[in-house]
């Protein structure tokens, strides 16, 4: 089974993400070394010091920080036991018998094992409660963005999507891309919101597309018919919009030749990449992003750029061109697009690894590519298979 393409699968990594993933198996370790560490330190300066240093208290210490690691919950218990047992090992140097200092620091190592003992169950119950609502999210993730073939009629589709926040397996990108009685039509949007209102607001997005790219012979009745399925679901929220961009490849009678339309809604411009450069299809009237303004009021301008075999089509969400470097650079894809290889996959991946070593961390936003290829000659409809639905997990 090929491997999934609904996510960044960077090869190879940027240098900065793998010397991270270097370091953290070793923090880890160290972290769980270091009560055992206080231990045999306290042992050891109980025995280099006289008698009137009084070492022993600094042993509760101990089990406390056995309770901030990520071990089990046995693990400050095992830990407790040791100090004690330390404890009980200085005492019988002589050093602290009949002062009550004992006790009192047995006592001390009890209460603190405890503590941290039920510090740990209550952040285990906390982070099982975290993980059935990421599996929740990572469902409707797998419902909201169902999986794209790798061929559409006389097109090759290919897709890249990576929510931003590591705990986020769900972010506010979207992407379809459907055949229809018009030819192949794609959408790629951004929703301009948080929470699960602007999963909602994408999901009815795309549930208007889905349907409307069926029904309706134009692009603009296709945004029209999005616009009024929004309408209905904003009156609560007017803080939310979307801006997208559809593409529509229209069946000509010369299968080698043919026609896209373009209409962009507030969204960034898609990328025509043929033979070895780049060409930003702005749109001739720049229109609101819906949920601003209602697209009746208005004409909706549509861009028709003819297409031959070969040609590529990169629509994109604001996640890629606002990327920063640590100098605060934006990733310059007008000039990186066109040196990319010929093949969808190829295309792709060499461009998301260009943004990751762009970025040398983490992206701050949400990042959707989806890459059209027309190619007319193999024909066939979804001949290839679906793309194998991703995680959108984070690196």
């Amino acid at each position: 089974m090929a491997p999934p393409q609904h996510e960044f699968d960077v090869t190879p990594p940027p240098e900065g993400s793998a010397r991270r993933a270097r370091l953290l198996p070793a923090v880890g370790w160290a972290l769980r070394l270091l009560p055992i560490t206080v231990i045999v330190v306290v042992i050891a300066i109980g025995f280099l010091t006289p008698p009137e240093v009084h070492i022993g208290p600094l042993l509760a210490v101990a089990p406390a920080l056995a309770g901030l690691t990520r071990g089990s919950a046995r693990t400050p218990v095992w830990i407790g036991l040791a100090a004690a047992a330390a404890m009980l090992l200085l005492s019988t140097t002589g050093e602290t018998k009949g002062d009550g200092e004992p006790f009192v620091t047995l006592l001390s190592i009890l209460l603190v094992t405890m503590t941290s003992w039920a510090g740990v169950q209550v952040r285990r119950r906390q982070d099982r409660k975290l993980e059935d609502v990421r599996s929740v999210a990572e469902a409707a993730q797998q419902v909201l963005l169902s999986p794209v073939a790798r061929r559409i009629g006389p097109v090759r589709v290919g897709v890249r999507y990576r929510a931003a926040a590591a705990e986020a397996r769900i972010g506010g990108d979207l992407y379809e891309v459907i055949l229809t009685p018009f030819g192949v039509r794609a959408v790629v949007g951004d929703v301009r919101g948080k929470g699960l209102g602007a999963v909602q607001t994408a999901a009815a997005v795309l549930g208007a597309f889905r349907e409307a790219a069926y029904e309706e012979p134009t692009l603009p009745g296709v945004v029209r018919r999005i616009a009024a399925s929004m309408t209905r679901r904003l009156e609560q929220n007017l803080e939310e919009f979307v801006t997208l961009v559809l593409v529509g490849f229209t069946p000509q009678a010369d299968m080698q030749l043919g026609e896209m339309q373009v209409v962009n809604c507030g969204h960034p411009a898609p990328l025509l990449l043929r033979t070895a450069r780049a060409e930003m299809l702005e749109p001739a009237t720049p229109i609101p992003p819906l949920g601003i303004v209602d697209p009746d009021l208005f004409d909706i301008p549509v861009r028709t750029v003819p297409v031959r075999p070969g040609d590529r089509v990169l629509l994109y969400t604001d996640g890629i061109v606002e990327a920063r470097d640590a100098h605060g650079v934006f990733y310059p894809l007008m000039d990186r697009a066109p040196d990319s290889m010929p093949g969808v996959e190829e295309t792709l991946d060499r461009l998301e690894a260009d943004v990751e070593r762009h970025v040398g961390q983490p992206l701050e936003d949400d990042a959707a590519m989806l890459l059209l290829l027309y190619a007319p000659a193999l024909g066939g409809v979804h001949d290839t298979g679906p793309q194998p639905r991703a995680d959108a997990r984070n690196p």
